[in-house]
């Protein structure tokens, strides 16, 4: 079985802010880590639970998340999901 792979797309980079597009398949992860940068989640697409610290949170598209520079940060979708980033520039 073919391994999926995420999709990150920079959308834009500006000296205010960073536009990200990730594209995730059901089931795929990105880790909790510290980043740091401060980010907006927006959720385009499709649901998953969130990590910000030590709270999690199940979103769905229409819904925003706040993670702090220096938290821990990670998504697990449940199904196939677009977020958007809107990052402070790094």
């Amino acid at each position: 079985m073919e391994k999926r792979r995420r999709v990150k797309r920079d959308l834009l980079k500006t000296r205010c802010f960073n536009l990200v597009l990730v594209c995730l398949e059901r089931d795929q992860e990105i880790p909790p880590r510290p980043e740091p940068y401060d980010v907006c989640f927006y959720i385009v697409e499709g649901s998953g639970t969130f990590t910000v610290g030590d709270e999690k949170a199940d979103l769905s598209a229409g819904e925003i998340v706040f993670a702090p520079a220096n938290i821990s940060r990670g998504i697990r979708c449940k199904e196939q999901m677009v977020v958007l980033g809107i990052q402070e520039p790094h």
